[in-house]
């Protein structure tokens, strides 16, 4: 299979300048991405339930907003981006039923068409643009003139022109600047989870706790363990994300380069990967969905306090909270 990838001189935004997009949802990626359609011309409106601080929020923010069912019921492309484990019941009692010939429903993330959360109707297209970024850096780097890349895919064609639309609908917030490619709900989601679980959260929390657990137990101060384990990640990650990994090596002292080359393996091995390859297969399997819903739906609160305790007890977060204060003394953050 060729990948296939567009730039913004390949894609319109014709496809969707006629229609109405509605935001469902105004946390940080609905309000980026609704803010980025407004500004590129789309006419858009944002579904929410009536009383809550985001309704305010959006109306601030210079756009149209009413209820779920309303802005269902006025849009041609119902673009759902509240989190995952709400949009089930939501797109029962107050997409569903409003529904239509031709509309379009999107999501950001694949997980509740490819777990079949929600079971939409045959008479609608099926679409998904999914940012590689958090909502913040979607709205920053579209001000900025550029964007973030997409993800894109089409899972329901129903009117045939489903492609148009999401690639229009990319290009909208701004993804198609550096460039969007396919993929499909299954591949979006099954390595969005494996990211977070493996490298990008799970695996890089517990790489930083255990590394800072090994120098302060033998007897270094955690202040500089916070600083050589946590606190220089950041500055690494920049590296290689903008370098590439070999870019990187290029780029740090020569000890450096030789102790990460020779001693890496020894810390993430084949072991770690063996581990890895589990946690894929419980996503394939669909085990980590079914633990994950069931959870929330026991208490969505206890399903993270539990969790977060011990992270949130953990020596080196008492200690990064003294450290950022230092770097960043006028910010609010601990």
């Amino acid at each position: 299979m060729v990948t296939r990838k567009w730039l913004d001189n390949e894609v319109s935004l014709d496809p969707i300048k006629e229609l109405t997009v509605a935001v469902i949802g105004y946390g940080i990626q609905g309000s980026a991405q609704a803010c980025n359609m407004k500004d590129s011309g789309i006419n858009v409106v944002v579904g929410l339930r009536r009383g809550g601080k985001s309704w305010t929020k959006a109306e601030t923010d210079g756009h149209k907003v009413m209820s779920v069912t309303d802005a269902v019921k006025q849009s041609d492309i119902i673009h759902i981006l509240i989190p995952d484990m709400e949009q089930e019941n939501t797109f029962r009692t107050d997409i569903n039923p409003f529904l239509s010939d031709n509309k379009t429903i999107s999501f950001s993330h694949g997980a509740s068409i490819h777990w079949k959360w929600i079971v939409s109707p045959k008479n609608v297209d099926i679409i998904m643009v999914a940012p590689k970024g958090p909502g913040q850096r979607v709205r920053e780097l579209y001000l900025d003139g550029f964007g973030t890349p997409s993800l894109v895919a089409v899972h329901q064609d129903y009117s045939k022109k489903a492609w148009d639309k999401v690639l229009a609908l990319a290009k909208s917030i701004g993804s198609t600047r550096p460039g969007v490619i396919e993929t499909n709900f299954k591949e979006e989601v099954e390595t969005d989870w494996f990211g977070e679980q493996v490298d990008l959260c799970g695996g890089v929390h517990n790489m930083i706790i255990k590394s800072f657990e090994t120098l302060t137990e033998a007897g270094y101060q955690p202040e500089i363990a916070y600083f050589e384990c946590l606190h220089e990640l950041k500055l690494i990650v920049d590296l290689i994300q903008k370098y590439g990994i070999a870019g990187m090596y290029n780029r740090v002292s020569e000890t450096a380069r030789y102790g990460g080359l020779t001693r890496g393996k020894r810390i993430i091995d084949q072991n770690s990967k063996n581990n890895m390859k589990q946690v894929l297969d419980e996503i394939q399997s669909g085990q980590f969905a079914k633990e994950w819903v069931d959870n929330y739906r026991k208490d969505s609160k206890i399903a993270f306090a539990k969790l977060l305790e011990e992270v949130e007890n953990h020596e080196i977060e008492k200690v990064g909270k003294d450290l950022r204060k230092m770097m960043w003394p006028s910010d609010t953050i601990n």
